[in-house]
């Protein structure tokens, strides 16, 4: 009982001594008071001071941001449901921009763009805030692109290259597989040590449950961070997202790591923006999209980036996803990414109906890096079959026409009917390096040509399976060399003649 009332005594002294210390303070604050409240826009009186993207805070905790700041109120950006606030509600200045959490944390983890959980796991415990807006790496601290991003997807590893750093942009109309490949490039990463980051952009509710059950059932989503708006969020949320999931991503590529991020899909951003701007009375100009349409995406993509040794050598590649319609790759937000970004993959209609899967348009996707950022072994092989395969796709609209074929076209278009068949590859399903170099090089050396049509498939597989017999050295010297050596090309060109022996016809084209 006695040690009891020490404790107390010695406590109660404590909170005396505090007291007396202490010298309350005045501070001046500024109260502001909301004027009017529409979808998603509030207009707020009574804050001179307010800053630029400053973040707001209103009576029933909402945040919001500062987006137009004139002369005698300011247009507030909603990040919350506006059902709630009403004229004459107090506004409170926070003397900060919006940040979000970063860290090892987030990892497995689904938020939204304020860090806050969506998933069942508890609360997100991390130890460091990054503002979602921050500057683009200066060009001094960058190096160029040399190091292959490898999605697991034959056409494009060998085609389309990809390299760790680049902005690769995947466009084409609903429903071709755009999300597919994304998600491809992030199953493809699981022993690449690649830190991979998705961000769907006003997505519905069902297609997000489907990419989020895909990532845990492939055991990817422990290297994944999931970031999701959905369709019915408000357009502030929306439009702050991608940056949100960027400055996540540059946390990781800060700490020397390769990042993956992929932006699902912009063409909602744009339309976020756009909702926003119009609400606040911004002038629309082509397509009512307003002015700064284009700094939007040019300021979010221009983060991307492979940094110098001395920051870490660390890389952040970007993917973001544009959807286009009625095949309309010159319209406004398409062109306007095509511009920013290094390349475009783009998804033909066409080829999906035909069952080309995936739908990737040789003729109008390009990688602006190209073979600086792939492999010596896939060099050997990928100029040559994209010239072939660009002459068979010219020539397979000719013979539609019923012509009469001379023996030379009639052995192009059997060697690029091939081709595309070699190049179909199921959804969810990478394909290893030696793999599809051991493809690749039976294409090259026409091994294929004497396998009927549909027996194509059989054919491939029984290739795939012999590539699990290459020895480690010479899988090794495909992911490091700087060249193909010809008894490494000899040697896996053997294996795959030996395994498509029982699918040669002896009618030769």
């Amino acid at each position: 009982m006695s040690s009891l009332q020490t404790a107390l005594a010695s406590a109660f002294a404590e909170l005396s001594q505090a007291r007396d210390a202490f010298t309350p303070q005045l501070l001046p604050q500024e109260v502001g008071r909301i004027t009017t409240v529409t979808t998603g826009i509030a207009k707020v009186s009574g804050l001179p001071s307010v800053g630029f993207d400053e973040l707001v805070k209103f009576r029933n905790g909402e945040l919001g941001i500062a987006f137009n700041v004139d002369e005698h109120e300011i247009g507030v950006v909603l990040l919350g449901d506006y059902w709630n606030l009403h004229a004459g509600d107090e506004v409170e200045r926070t003397g900060r921009v919006l940040d979000v959490a970063v860290g090892e944390g987030l990892l497995g983890r689904v938020i939204d763009p304020l860090g806050r959980p969506l998933d069942d796991k508890g609360n997100v415990f991390t130890s460091e805030r990054l503002p979602i807006e921050r500057p683009a790496v200066a060009i001094m601290d960058r190096l160029p692109v040399t190091e292959p991003l490898q999605t697991g997807i034959k056409v494009i590893d060998a085609l389309i290259p990809i390299g760790r750093g680049q902005r690769e942009l995947i466009l084409g109309d609903r429903q071709t597989g755009k999300t597919a490949i994304a998600l491809d490039t992030i199953l493809n990463q699981h022993d690449q040590n690649v830190v991979c980051v998705y961000c769907a952009i006003g997505q519905r509710a069902s297609t997000v449950a489907k990419t989020i059950a895909v990532l845990q059932e492939k055991n990817a989503l422990a290297y994944t961070v999931v970031m999701v708006t959905e369709g019915n969020d408000p357009a502030g949320l929306t439009y702050i997202a991608p940056y949100a999931a960027t400055s996540i991503a540059e946390h990781f590529m800060a700490t020397g790591r390769d990042v993956l991020i992929v932006y699902d899909d912009l063409t909602q951003h744009a339309r976020a923006y756009r909702e926003l701007s119009l609400l606040l009375r911004r002038p629309p100009g082509r397509e009512a999209f307003p002015g700064d349409i284009f700094y939007i995406h040019s300021r979010l993509l221009e983060r991307a980036t492979r940094l110098c040794p001395e920051l870490g050598g660390g890389s952040l590649t970007a993917l973001p996803i544009v959807e286009t319609e009625g095949q309309n790759i010159s319209a406004y937000i398409p062109t306007n990414l095509i511009s920013i970004t290094d390349g475009q993959i783009y998804l033909s209609p066409t080829l999906f109906e035909l069952g080309v899967l995936p739908a990737v348009d040789v003729g109008k996707s390009v990688s602006r890096v190209g073979g600086k950022a792939q492999r010596a072994a896939y060099r050997a092989v990928a100029g040559d079959l994209k010239l072939a395969y660009a002459q068979f796709e010219e020539l397979e609209t000719f013979a539609r026409f019923g012509a009469r074929l001379d023996e030379d076209t009639r052995k192009a278009i059997t060697h690029g009917q091939r081709i595309r068949a070699c190049l179909n590859q199921l959804i969810f399903s990478p394909v290893p390096v030696p793999a599809q170099i051991t493809i690749l090089l039976a294409l090259t050396e026409r091994l294929f040509d004497s396998v009927p049509l549909e027996q194509m498939g059989a054919a491939e597989h029984a290739v795939q399976a012999a590539a699990a017999t290459i020895p480690e050295s010479v899988c090794d010297r495909l992911n490091t060399a700087e060249t193909l050596s010809d008894a490494d090309k000899q040697l896996i060109i053997s294996i795959a003649r030996a395994s498509l022996t029982d699918f040669q016809t002896n009618d030769k084209p």
